[in-house]
């Protein structure tokens, strides 16, 4: 039996989307839209607008919005990066932290719930199976 590219990928999209859905209410209750939750996710990695646009595939607008709107809730500030004076460096503030904290066990609950529905092994094959396709080739 051949398997689908296309369709694996479409069903994992569909499995996140299912997951992200779930846990709309928590993440409304922290002051968390989707997207800028992502983006809150990705300071800490990556402390550039630039870089969360590359790492998360959106609009560097798009980014700039969501930033802007979780420095005004007090999720992160903007600082001089000592480096290069002509740049801003993201940083998650304690409340952003805990946001994103709060906001990641919501969705590990979630995804839990998902992955109780198989047995341990199948589990265990599935991190094999996705950490072989994120390895370098």
């Amino acid at each position: 039996m051949s398997v689908d590219g296309a369709q694996l990928w479409t069903l994992n999209q569909r499995l996140l989307g299912v997951v992200m859905d779930a846990c709309t209410g928590e993440l409304a209750e922290l002051g968390l839209e989707t997207k800028e939750f992502f983006v809150l996710a990705e300071v800490e990695a990556s402390p550039y607008p630039a870089q969360i646009a590359t790492a998360l595939l959106l609009p560097k607008a798009s980014v700039t919005v969501y930033v802007r709107n979780l420095v005004a809730k007090g999720f992160i500030r903007r600082e001089i990066d000592d480096a290069d004076l002509r740049r801003h460096r993201l940083v998650l503030t304690a409340e952003g932290t805990e946001a994103r904290d709060r906001a990641l066990a919501a969705l590990a609950a979630e995804y839990d719930r998902r992955l109780a529905r198989i047995t341990p092994r199948d589990r265990t094959e599935l991190q094999r199976i996705l950490q072989e396709m994120l390895s370098p080739t």
